[in-house]
């Protein structure tokens, strides 16, 4: 019976054995961590250690240095660049109100030198008269604006030097032909009073009936029921 026992303990079927710590659990983990701490530590120092060998550190901080002093010249260089770019669209803009306000000078100064052409087509005819032509009607002008208007323009002067003020009337009539037959109008009912100084321009608009076809247009300047002076224009 003893040897039985005595060679299930030797065999493997002998019961398992297990060996265990004294140590109690949390010094072990107080154990471990310090031992991972230290090592830590250690990989740190070995780390700095080799930076301060190789030079690293030193040329870290200078790079930083420089980084930092590069950004804040870049920083300036965009803050002026965009103050010219501001200060650029400003004049760009202040440009083109000029241009326009030129344009527009531009086209005034032509209006203002077409109707100077008008009136110099007047007053070139401002000719020094003697006796019974110191009265007259110098420029007498028409223009058809469309196919129902015309607009005529007539100038009267007094050559004479210190002529006294005439008091009188001026008529304008049209003539030609209308569907085939002698056609004719005045620009007004009655004639229309005129006070002549020096001199004195009157113009106006007529309207004629579209299927006329005006040939001439006659202007009078009449005092009393006489007539002081005529002038014919053919069209």
């Amino acid at each position: 019976m003893r040897l039985r026992l005595l060679r299930r303990r030797l065999t493997v079927s002998a019961p398992r054995m297990a060996v265990r710590s004294a140590l109690p659990w949390p010094f072990r983990w107080l154990l471990g961590a310090v031992v991972l701490g230290f090592s830590g530590a250690l990989a740190l120092w070995t780390f700095e250690v080799g930076k301060d060998i190789a030079g690293l550190d030193r040329n870290a901080k200078q790079e930083l240095v420089q980084l930092r002093a590069e950004v804040q010249q870049l920083r300036s260089d965009l803050g002026k660049a965009q103050s010219v770019s501001n200060t650029s669209e400003s004049l760009l803009t202040a440009e083109k109100a000029v241009q326009e306000q030129l344009a527009q000078q531009i086209r005034q100064l032509e209006i203002d030198n077409q109707m100077l052409r008008s009136d110099l087509g007047f007053f070139e005819r401002l000719i020094p008269g003697t006796g019974s032509d110191a009265l007259s009607i110098r420029g007498l002008q028409v223009e058809r604006l469309s196919e129902g208007q015309l607009k005529w323009q007539a100038l009267m002067i007094q050559a004479s030097k210190n002529a006294p003020e005439f008091k009188g009337s001026l008529e304008i009539t049209f003539t030609g032909m209308l569907e085939g037959k002698p056609w004719s109008m005045a620009q007004a009912a009655a004639p229309q009073a005129v006070l002549i100084k020096s001199y004195l321009r009157q113009e106006g608009i007529v309207a004629v009936p579209p299927l006329a076809v005006v040939k001439v247009v006659t202007a009078k300047i009449l005092q009393g029921g006489a007539v002081k002076s005529v002038q014919t224009v053919k069209l």
